[in-house]
């Protein structure tokens, strides 16, 4: 079974897709996520490299992306107030999407490249073996057969 062309991705109210869904324009994925430069986790100073983002991919009603808004908030240095303030513009971009509602969404692999991180729904098969797989970053959703929209983390 192949990965298939639109991806489905369930809504889970209170978890890690809380916040995707459709609006007058198409489907949306909103999150805060972080990145972590490689290699600095084992350092003594890593949380200046854990960079926090607002994200806000969105799509159009076939699941094709069409833009996506990524915003640095801050480092881990200042986790706290990093998350807060991409917690608040994710939420002022969704309350910007005129008709948005939560829920299941369905959409295609894209990707998008910010401050030398890879953002998007990739096909990350090579990593598992061969076996599909498709993942949202930096989020680390994995999505596999049986496609129901469920996902590992």
């Amino acid at each position: 079974m192949a990965i298939p062309d639109r991806v489905p991705i369930a809504h889970e109210p209170g978890y890690r897709t809380d916040t995707i869904g459709s609006y007058d324009g198409g489907q949306f994925f909103g999150s805060v996520t972080a990145t972590l430069e490689d290699g600095s986790g084992s350092r003594p100073d890593w949380p200046r490299y854990k960079r926090w983002y607002a994200v806000l991919h969105r799509f159009d009603a076939q699941g094709v992306h069409t833009g996506s808004r990524i915003w640095f908030a801050g480092t881990s240095e200042e986790e706290s107030a990093s998350v807060k303030r991409a917690e608040e513009r994710l939420g002022e971009w969704l309350d910007a999407l005129p008709g948005h509602t939560f829920g299941d969404i369905a959409v295609k692999l894209f990707q998008v490249e910010v401050d030398g991180h890879l953002f998007g729904l990739v096909d990350r098969s090579e990593v598992y073996d061969g076996q599909d797989h498709a993942e949202f970053l930096p989020d680390d959703l994995g999505f596999d057969p049986p496609w129901d929209g469920l996902y590992d983390t």
